[in-house]
């Protein structure tokens, strides 16, 4: 993780600021799942793994049940949390990135590009394809999107919480 001082990436030299936004997009980037953490309305909590599809400007897409707890919590509490990290990584060598976001339900026409960039992002990850007809009908789920307000990764010598921009 980047210290206080400019770094050099490739033939740039950038701040501490920039590299960490360059990391957390890296881990963005490389993982399949995010933790979303909703709460529903007496405010208790509720933790869900998501395969998420990123949209490049600090928005992430996932489809879910509308009976699921997390689905139903954002109907009534859209304020959540994110994390979204490599398990894998070995103790003390890991990172992650931090979100404070408001998610919704996509609806309407805006649900087509949504379920297209997710389902580039599924079948890349050897999914399966998603259009708008499994949005719709009984069995349907729904598409949601998140959108962070905060984003931070962690200094990894100081645990410090350096704020980024996605």
């Amino acid at each position: 993780m980047p210290r206080r001082e400019a770094i050099e990436i490739g033939r740039h030299l950038i701040g501490p600021e920039q590299a960490a936004a360059s990391v957390a997009r890296a881990i963005i980037d490389a993982n399949l799942y995010m933790v979303l953490g909703t709460a529903d309305p007496t405010g208790w909590p509720w933790v869900s793994p998501v395969y998420y599809a990123p949209t490049g400007r600090g928005e992430f897409l996932w489809v879910s049940r509308p009976d699921r707890r997390h689905s139903r919590n954002i109907e009534t509490r859209p304020e959540v949390s994110i994390v979204i990290f490599d398990s894998s990584a070995p103790i003390d060598t890991g990172n992650g990135v931090y979100m404070a976001a408001t998610a919704r339900r996509l609806t309407g026409d805006e649900r087509a590009h949504g379920i297209d960039l997710f389902s580039r992002r599924s079948l890349g990850h050897g999914g399966r394809p998603w259009g708008l007809e499994n949005l719709e009908g009984e069995a349907s789920v729904h598409l949601y999107q998140a959108t962070a307000i905060d984003t931070y990764v962690l200094e990894a010598d100081t645990d410090r919480r350096i704020p980024v921009s996605l």
